[in-house]
């Protein structure tokens, strides 16, 4: 899933894979491929440090293994007021 300005980058809101591709076992791994996918996702992600994730509804570091995940979510950093 993605939120705020990752989803206006991307063009969507959401999308579903069967499995990680080959190759993708973390969240940076999974970002690295993302970039991939379109010129709005390499967008999207063109500055990690920029991005937040969660994995099945709990933060994940960019290390998290996600080859079990169900859900996995990228949004901004989110701010207080």
């Amino acid at each position: 899933m993605y939120f705020a300005w990752l989803r206006e980058k991307t063009g969507i809101g959401s999308e579903t894979l069967a499995a990680p591709p080959a190759g993708v076992e973390t969240v940076a791994d999974l970002i690295t491929w993302l970039k991939t996918r379109s010129p709005g996702h390499a967008a999207a992600f063109a500055n990690p440090a920029l991005i937040r994730c969660a994995v099945d509804q709990e933060f994940a570091a960019p290390e998290k293994n996600i080859t079990t995940a169900t859900e996995i979510a990228f949004f901004p950093p989110v701010t207080g007021g």
